[in-house]
This record gives C-alpha cells, structure tokens and sequence, in this order.
C-alpha cells in the first residue's frame, strides 16, 4: 500500500482537483469520511498509530506530551519482517525530526516514535522521496521494490497547505502515472490510497478519499469510516494485529471489496 496526505481540504476539493477527481471516478472513492480532530499531527499519528495519544496541537518531536507509544503500524510491519517505507518530499536526511525546506516531520510522522527500535527502523526507511525520475521513490517504483506499508508526504507547497489545491493535483498527474506504470502497481500489487489530514476546519471533517487499484472500477463506497478504518487496512495488509483502535473499526478494505 502507498499513502498519499494532501493538507486541510474538505471533500469539496474534488471540484478543484480534476487528476483527484478522475481517478476517484476510474477506480474507487468513499464519500462519507472523516478525519478525526484538528489540527494536522494527531490526524497522521491516528493513521500510522490507531491513536491520537492524547495529542491536540503540532508539537514537535520529542517535546512533553508528543510521544506516541510503540508500536507505529510501520513498526508492526518491519518487526513482522515485511516493508516500511515512509517517502518525504524535501527531505534533507533520513528521518529528520526538524523543519526545513518545505519538510515538516508532522506530516510524515515515523520520527515522532522515539524508542530505538522504532527510531533505527525509522532511520533506514524514512526517507527522501526525491525527484519524479530519480531517488528513492523513483528508485524503488522501477525496480518493483514498493513497500508492504508505504507512505508518501508532498512537502509544504504540493500538499496544499501553503499552496492551492489545484498544485497538488498537478504533483498527483506528475507522480501516480509514474507509480502506477511501475512493476508493483502493474502486477496488480499495489493500492494507491489519497486522501487528506482533515478538512479546513468545519466542524464535519469530511474530506476525500480516493483509491487507486487496478482491481477497481467506479466503485463508490458510500458508509461511514475515518482515518481508524485507514490503520485496520494497513494492519490487515501486512498481515498484523490490528492496533489500538484500529481493532474496533469498520473494515473500508472490505467495503472497496479488495479484502481477500
């Protein structure tokens, strides 16, 4: 699986975002989902870790009260000896836990799990995503090398969250026909999941979520499912427990009927 996070737009944006819009409308898209707070940290830790752990704002990594305890469902991947990779656009060096460029560590948020065996997994496989045509995403995609459990961070402008809608559209219609004419994605697999932090402050939090699989056609999924339901699909991808509250959530990778 590869993750793909744009920034604070409700489910409206696909009006704005024709590459988004398209695929959704090829391949698969749930229209009733939410994420589950603001602002954007405890939405990502919900994701990869099926908890907010009782964060409520962007704080950063390491300080009091923003350490998430281990497992991360990249943590249960690796320790399962199966692929973690996390892909950070502008990112200066491997697991970077500070700011810079254009990369935030808050929305690619592995370096927040800080105990050392999450942090050495963290150091090898949070990475650069590079350019389109060169590095490690690049890299990785051509060689049919895509991880079990992957994610994918555009940096600050091509997720729109400093810039608009329509630029992460653009980097989409740069990215995915790269992704998807790779071994992975052609060999059917590999699932493209995009969708977005949380919405732009209303009080609904419905945002888009649109998936990508070759297994796909028109599929509109229609019931009620947040960023919980996202955990148990990586968890139940890579074949672990599912985590924390992830246990307790309806199963959208059933619902997209792409469960086994």
């Amino acid at each position: 699986m590869l993750v793909i996070l744009g920034e604070n737009r409700a489910d409206d944006v696909l009006s704005q975002m024709p590459t988004l819009a398209g695929l959704g409308k090829k391949y698969g898209q749930a229209t009733n989902y939410a994420a589950l707070t603001h602002p954007s940290l405890p939405n990502y830790l919900a994701i990869f870790g099926g908890s907010t752990f009782g964060v409520t704002s962007d704080c950063s990594v390491g300080s009091s009260g923003c350490v998430p305890s281990a497992p991360s469902v990249f943590g249960q991947t690796v320790a399962a000896g199966k692929t973690a990779m996390a892909y950070q656009e502008s990112m200066s060096s491997n697991c970077q836990t500070s700011s810079s460029n254009g990369y935030v560590a808050r929305h690619g948020p592995w370096p927040y799990w800080t105990d050392a065996t999450e942090r050495s997994a963290c150091q090898s496989s949070d990475v650069p995503s590079g350019n389109i045509g060169s590095g490690n995403l690049a890299d990785d995609i051509a060689s049919g090398d895509l991880p079990v459990t992957g994610e994918l961070t555009p940096n600050l402008c091509n997720d729109a969250h400093d810039c608009s809608a329509a630029t992460f559209d653009q980097w989409l219609a740069g990215w995915l026909p790269q992704i998807m004419g790779g071994p992975d994605y052609q060999a059917g697999n590999l699932t493209i999941v995009i969708t977005f932090d949380e919405d732009d402050g209303g009080s609904s939090n419905q945002i888009a979520f649109v998936v990508v699989d070759p297994n796909l056609s028109g599929r509109v999924v229609t019931g009620s499912f947040n960023h919980y339901s996202l955990t148990r699909w990586l968890d139940d991808n890579a074949g672990v427990a599912r985590l924390r509250n992830a246990a307790s959530a309806p199963d959208l990778r059933a619902a997209f009927g792409l469960a086994p």
